[in-house]
């Protein structure tokens, strides 16, 4: 007996990344679609809810249980299947808090696809772009019964784009470092067009 070579398929237990990929640009569907889902489910709820409903309180509880499964998973699922990148906080035996950042080694070959890449990414800068609206639109408007949760929002929202940029940019020293070298790079192009119009 001889094995005949399939183009079609793989054989079990065979990983073959090329046949998924030509099949699909987003290879974790599921995933890219939770994180998305549950983090404009709270936009739409939090701006539709007294068309849904004129109970606060059901409309509070709803929009804080999204932003919560939103928020474990991103953290715990999209980020790491989409991206390759996860964070956490680990305590020390000896009581001190510390924050871990990690992002997936490259061997060369890349194991995320652009498509969903650029989901997450897009789905973790967007949103909490709208919290900040929200804070801002609740505290113009004197709507303070909603701000706890706008508040709230925006926290979450912003915990986790914060955790996976310092896992994709680097430690502290590297976001310090980055800003420095971007603000040095402008002043450098400020004073550059300074001295060619004199």
């Amino acid at each position: 007996m001889h094995r005949q070579d399939s183009q079609e398929s793989p054989l079990f237990g065979e990983e073959d990344d090329n046949f998924r990929l030509k099949k699909s640009n987003i290879r974790h569907p599921l995933a890219s679609f939770f994180h998305l889902f549950f983090r404009t489910s709270a936009i739409l709820v939090y701006l539709l809810c007294d068309v849904i409903s004129g109970r606060f309180i059901v409309c509070m509880v709803t929009i804080i249980l999204l932003l919560s499964c939103d928020f474990w998973t991103v953290k715990n699922v999209s980020g790491r299947l989409l991206v390759g990148l996860r964070w956490w906080n680990q305590v020390d035996e000896d009581g001190r808090s510390r924050w871990v950042f990690e992002s997936r080694k490259s061997d060369g070959v890349s194991k995320t696809s652009s498509a969903e890449s650029r989901v997450f990414w897009l789905g973790l800068t967007v949103c909490p772009i709208f919290w900040v609206i929200f804070v801002f639109s609740t505290i113009f408007s004197f709507n303070i019964k909603w701000l706890a949760v706008v508040i709230m929002g925006l926290v979450l929202q912003w915990a986790n784009l914060y955790g996976y940029v310092r896992c994709k940019v680097g430690g502290k020293s590297s976001l310090r470092n980055m800003a420095k070298t971007y603000l040095t790079g402008q002043i450098f192009k400020q004073a550059m067009k300074e001295t060619t119009k004199t």
